[in-house]
């Protein structure tokens, strides 16, 4: 299956939870087909794809030519990260002025090659690919990096619009099984309540679709190897290094400690972060929690000892109760140690794998996106989580957040069963991406799949 000569072209959307994945997807294809493989994004976004790549023998990366300010937005501003509500529509319509810049450098690699790339593998979320594509006589693959679930759901609401025909607020997820995804407009984000006649996806249930993943690191799927994690951040804030992380776990018991983050572009209010800190402080539990300026404050400015009860910081800090860590922390190690307890997250995919591959069951605060479908899933259909709130909207008690920390760090009960059914599937995402003599897991076989299907299709229109 080696041909050096072929050629895959890669476009994530501008957000850090889209483009590792696609830097890990290349890594896997790559080393399954040694395959030349070009990333394209913009200037700032390459940078930061190649201060967190290792080994990248035939991977390249491109910037293509993109200036914020003319689009819209704050100057040097090139992802989601941190970025205000208000401006994520327009960092997702800027995305077109990439339009032009891709087609050239497509042509300019058909004639250095001189032959077509295999494919564009393109995020869903840059839907203009498929017609750049065409254009170039090549074809284009839509990669998610959501999970299947929350992507069918996100997909189908959509596609169909059925919170418009809601009883009562109740509507059923079309293209599902009967009772199987039924939900409350109340757990929409704004954006889909205002849904009322985009039609973004036709006829999906006939495109082939290729289950290929977790795309984690190797050191996090194989046990024994967890000393190995290295997260790269060159030019991020560090708010907690990777050593004084596991020096502070070090400490306390075995799944013990509450972590929490909400990701790279999300945070709640003001009111919701106060009722957050009391109840973790009447909990008396142990926690890491990654703290960014509420909503309606720069993201990206100072964090103030204001938005959180007097005294907060220094009472948990000085007890080794609690430790606050400013932008980001090294999720991955946190994750893996063995005094992790539980994750309370906003449930992107990215989070959720990182969480269920060591077994740490899951307190969901949905807010964005495909969020609250995964939620769902993780609650009804597996077992490994339980739901504090929805939204940046919603009303929390800090008596809600000690209730869901007890429940889900207690040995007993309903928090002994999520540790156990988190651990099962655990197993299962290590075994999807095995590959040991005869067995193939059902990663592996995706991706041998999905190559032979992309030469086929090549042999066949040629």
């Amino acid at each position: 299956m080696s041909d050096t000569q072929e050629h895959i072209i890669m476009l994530p959307f501008l957000a850090l939870g889209h483009m590792i994945p696609f830097l890990a997807l290349a890594n896997k294809i790559q080393e399954r087909t040694n395959y030349k493989i070009t990333i394209v994004s913009t200037p700032l976004n390459i940078k930061y794809l190649s201060s967190n790549r290792q080994n990248p023998n035939n991977i390249s990366l491109v910037s293509l030519p993109y200036n914020s300010f003319d689009l819209g937005l704050p100057p040097n501003t090139e992802n989601t990260e941190a970025l205000p509500l208000k401006d994520m529509v327009t960092i997702f319509n800027s995305t077109l002025s990439l339009k032009d810049p891709l087609k050239k450098l497509i042509l300019e690699i058909i004639k250095k090659d001189g032959k077509s790339p295999l494919c564009i593998i393109s995020d869903t979320f840059m839907g203009f690919a498929s017609e750049v594509a065409k254009s170039c006589g090549i074809f284009n693959v839509s990669f998610t990096t959501g999970g299947a679930y929350g992507t069918a759901a996100y997909v189908s609401l959509w596609l169909n619009l059925p919170h418009l025909l809601a009883i009562n607020g109740v509507f059923k997820m079309p293209g599902f099984d009967e009772n199987s995804c039924i939900f409350n407009v109340s757990q929409l984000h704004p954006f889909m309540k205002l849904a009322n006649g985009i039609k973004a996806i036709k006829n999906l249930t006939k495109l082939p679709v290729w289950c290929i993943g977790p795309l984690l690191p190797q050191c996090m799927i194989k046990k024994g190897e967890k000393d190995q994690i290295l997260e790269s951040r060159i030019a991020k804030d560090h708010g907690l290094s990777p050593e004084k992380c596991i020096e502070w776990l070090n400490k306390h018991p075995k799944n013990s400690v509450l972590y929490i983050s909400f990701g790279s572009q999300n945070t709640i209010s003001t009111s919701q972060m106060m009722a957050l800190a009391l109840g973790l402080e009447d909990s008396e539990k142990p926690f890491i929690w990654v703290v960014r300026p509420p909503i309606g404050f720069d993201l990206k400015g100072e964090f103030k000892s204001e938005w959180l009860p007097q005294g907060f910081q220094e009472r948990v800090e000085k007890g080794n109760k609690g430790l606050i860590v400013k932008s980001w922390a090294p999720q991955l190690q946190i994750l893996c140690h063995g005094s992790t307890g539980a994750f309370l997250t906003h449930c992107g995919w990215n989070s959720v794998l990182e969480s269920l591959s060591e077994g740490v069951p899951i307190i969901s605060w949905p807010l964005a996106g495909e969020q609250a479908f995964n939620s769902k899933m993780l609650m009804e259909e597996m077992g490994v989580c339980i739901e504090l709130t929805k939204g940046v909207e919603s009303v929390i008690e800090k008596d809600d957040v000690k209730k869901v920390i007890d429940v889900v760090l207690s040995t007993s009960g309903k928090g002994k069963e999520m540790k156990e059914r988190a651990n099962e599937i655990g197993i299962s995402i290590r075994e999807a991406v095995k590959e040991e003599g005869k067995f193939k897991g059902s990663s592996v076989k995706a991706m041998d799949d999905f190559i032979s299907t992309l030469l086929c299709t090549r042999n066949l229109s040629s």
